[in-house]
């Protein structure tokens, strides 16, 4: 039979790190040059064989941006806060239409991400000024994470990538 003392000392709160886009601009940047090559593959037409492809060099520079976006992927660790903690900041962030949300949409979420983001450590006004600047996409990446590690029931993630790998190396899966 389990002991509850072992298992209560073994227990450790859950994490996870999220990656965080902070150069918006470069996404920009390739969505605007993924457009011109686009544009330059439909109406391109050499006229001896000879002829490079326009899009070449529109391409090796948004394989250079794509580089330059994984430098700028800042990683976040958050950690669970615990039960009391939880259930505190979900009563100080109330809904203001608690039929159709359990949260305030707007301040709950900065708050969470404040309470269990331990690296790198955020009040909630660095939070909302981090949201200023990066997208929503990149909020909903932070604030997804953030909800996962005080909701999320499946205690050991599933990796597609990882299965994949380990049945290529040994021919079986095992």
């Amino acid at each position: 039979m389990p002991d509850i003392k072992k298992i209560l000392k073994d227990a450790r709160p859950r994490e996870r790190t999220v990656k965080v886009c902070i150069a918006g601009d470069l996404a920009g940047e390739i969505e605007r040059l993924e457009d011109e090559l686009r544009e330059v593959s439909e109406d391109w037409q050499p006229s001896s064989i000879a002829d490079s492809h326009p899009g070449r060099a529109i391409s090796q520079r948004i394989a250079e941006l794509r580089e330059q976006i994984r430098g700028a992927e800042v990683p976040f660790l958050l950690r669970y806060i615990g039960d009391e903690a939880y259930s505190s900041l979900l009563a100080e962030h109330p809904s203001q239409n608690p039929r159709e949300e359990a949260f305030d949409s707007v301040t709950f979420p900065r708050a969470l991400i404040s309470a269990c983001t331990v690296d790198p450590k955020m009040t909630e006004e660095q939070v909302k000024e981090l949201f200023e600047v990066v997208n929503q996409g990149e909020v909903k990446k932070l604030f997804d994470a953030a909800w996962d590690v005080h909701n999320s029931s499946g205690l050991v993630p599933f990796s597609l990538a990882a299965s994949a790998l380990l049945a290529a190396v040994t021919g079986d899966g095992k």
